[in-house]
């Protein structure tokens, strides 16, 4: 049992290093629940996420507000990665719910700004600091619920599939999926390790091949997410899991989940700078600067 004994250890043991020291504690305020006393809570707000512990419940609240649509630039990357461990280090928080303030939208995804006309350096630490938000948040020792409130492509459905359980809103206008191959790329591996660990080897090779988003109906029938709830209902249902999870033992959960998912977490450690190189290679190519900057034209005539 000691080879299994939790997930922060995981990463420690692997080398993977904190983005930063250990910060202060967070300022203290009371919100008032319908139909309960009052719970005490700790918040913190940075330009990019806002958090919220309930300290009654001992379950944290992540909510993305990157105007206008969460994409993951470097700074939002940063700023989830420091707030994810501010909570592990917080041992009052077991679960956190991780979901968007901006409506019809839970992330776009890999911020395209951050991949185009940019220096080796900059694509370095851009791509790392992907790297250490999926490595925190896929070890984590806590709860991870994703509620999934808007549209969450690419990126954006990794941090969804990288979470223990998914909660989407019924509404079929929003679509999940891991689309990179219709804009020229290549899902890295660990990318697709996740995906297959979710929906399967089938599923996950026809729709990282197709670039598929799929309609919430179908992300349900896929296995993609776990529950679809009408949207007004979506936290009500939320407390409910978290609680249903929460009512195990952590110690046994956590050792469960670390067995289960120390595998990929390894993979990925074990050849983080090839993967790296990697990125750097493909993204230099001038094809895939062509075709990133097509589709940044795109997006800019749609708003238009």
């Amino acid at each position: 049992m000691a080879a299994a004994s939790g997930l922060p250890h995981l990463i420690a043991r692997s080398g993977v290093l904190p983005l930063c020291r250990r910060l202060p504690a967070w300022g203290r305020a009371v919100r008032q629940l319908p139909g309960l006393p009052l719970a005490p809570c700790r918040a913190f707000s940075n330009n990019k996420i806002q958090v919220e512990m309930n300290e009654s419940s001992g379950v944290a609240t992540m909510k993305f507000k990157s105007p206008p649509v969460n994409s993951l630039s470097l700074d939002f990357l940063t700023e989830f990665c420091i707030s994810l461990e501010k909570l592990e280090n917080d041992r009052a928080c077991r679960g956190i719910v991780i979901t968007s303030a901006i409506p019809k939208i839970f992330s776009s995804g890999l911020d395209i700004t951050e991949m185009c006309g940019k220096s080796t350096e900059h694509y370095t630490e851009f791509w790392r600091a992907v790297q250490e938000m999926w490595l925190r948040l896929y070890s984590s020792n806590m709860v991870t619920l994703a509620v999934i409130n808007g549209s969450s492509p690419a990126g954006g459905c990794l941090i969804a599939l990288s979470c223990d359980y998914r909660i989407m809103a019924e509404n079929p206008k929003y679509t999940i999926g891991l689309n990179e191959s219709q804009l020229g790329i290549v899902a890295p591996f660990w990318f697709k390790d996740t995906f297959v660990n979710v929906v399967g080897q089938r599923v996950a090779e026809r729709s990282l091949q197709l670039g598929s988003l799929y309609p919430a109906p179908e992300a349900l029938k896929f296995g993609i997410v776990d529950e679809l709830v009408p949207e007004e209902k979506l936290q009500e249902k939320a407390a409910a899991v978290m609680a249903q999870w929460l009512a195990l033992p952590d110690h046994a959960r956590q050792i469960t989940k670390s067995m289960m998912r120390k595998t990929v977490l390894d993979r990925l450690v074990a050849h983080r700078e090839e993967d790296i190189k990697n990125f750097i290679s493909f993204v230099s190519k001038e094809s895939i600067q062509k075709s990133l900057l097509m589709y940044m034209e795109m997006l800019k005539k749609k708003k238009s």
